[in-house]
């Protein structure tokens, strides 16, 4: 008899944890912020908290679906890029905790260095406006070009003031980036781009972007849920050493770099 009363007990229990578990929805880009979150949905499973991993493969509609409340946060973005976000379309979005850094890489199949550049030579940049002055800074860093003086983060190919080389720009959506390789003489490649098009920053790149980046990526979240116990445990979960201890094992060349 004790016995039974025990599991109906058990299976009380059981059935409350179920009915009071905490739905957590986060969007993400697939590699690597959806891999790093499906690898915390036990730790927060232990919480109460259940992680539902929802992945897109481009910067706007995971933004949109947290202002109107879809999903719950976001992970695949740097402050810039949210900051620019939030100022273009009136959004309310802000940091909930930074992650990782991806470091940003010059990339091509056709040259071997960036010595090898030749006149009007083709490099692809992403076109969105923070990840396109990202972009133009990293060959301003490199010395192939000169920016208008204050141009900054949201910096685009008219505010070139000096290009010796005359190189073209080719201005294409971040997720098809990889994809231009053959096309184009060279790209600058966003590491969640580049990672599962199997490209390393530090084997593959012509010119990598410095540690000291200011591009971290972060969750994001809409003003006023930022310490929301479910948020504070996502973050806490992915600002782990079990994390930190998986990046460097899974990305020993630096493609990814914790921040914390």
């Amino acid at each position: 008899m004790k016995k039974i009363i025990s599991l109906v007990a058990a299976f009380a229990v059981a059935a409350t944890l179920s009915l009071t578990a905490q739905v957590l929805k986060v969007g993400a880009t697939p590699e690597p912020h959806a891999e790093l979150l499906n690898l915390i949905k036990d730790d927060l499973a232990n919480e109460g908290i259940t992680l539902q991993v929802i992945e897109f493969t481009d910067y706007v509609t995971p933004n949109d679906a947290v202002e109107a409340g879809d999903i719950d946060a976001n992970y695949f973005q740097h402050i810039p890029y949210l900051e620019s976000f939030n100022s273009e379309k009136g959004y309310h979005l802000v940091n909930a905790g930074g992650i990782h850094v991806e470091p940003f890489a010059l990339y091509s199949h056709k040259i071997k260095s960036i010595k090898d550049l030749k006149k009007k030579s083709t490099i692809a940049i992403p076109n969105d406006p923070t990840n396109e002055g990202r972009a133009l800074l990293l060959l301003e860093s490199a010395g192939l070009i000169t920016l208008k003086e204050g141009a900054g983060v949201t910096a685009t190919p008219l505010d070139i003031a000096k290009n010796p080389l005359k190189l073209k720009f080719r201005e294409i959506e971040a997720a098809s980036l990889p994809r231009t390789l053959d096309d184009v003489t060279a790209a600058i490649i966003n590491g969640n781009y580049a990672i599962p098009a199997g490209l390393s920053a530090a084997k593959d790149g012509l010119f990598i972007e410095g540690s000291s980046s200011p591009y971290v990526n972060v969750i994001a979240v809409k003003a006023g849920n930022e310490n929301k116990p479910e948020i504070k445990a996502l973050v806490k979960a992915l600002q782990s050493e079990k994390v930190k201890a998986y990046i460097t094992d899974r990305y020993p060349n630096g493609e990814v770099v914790t921040v914390f």
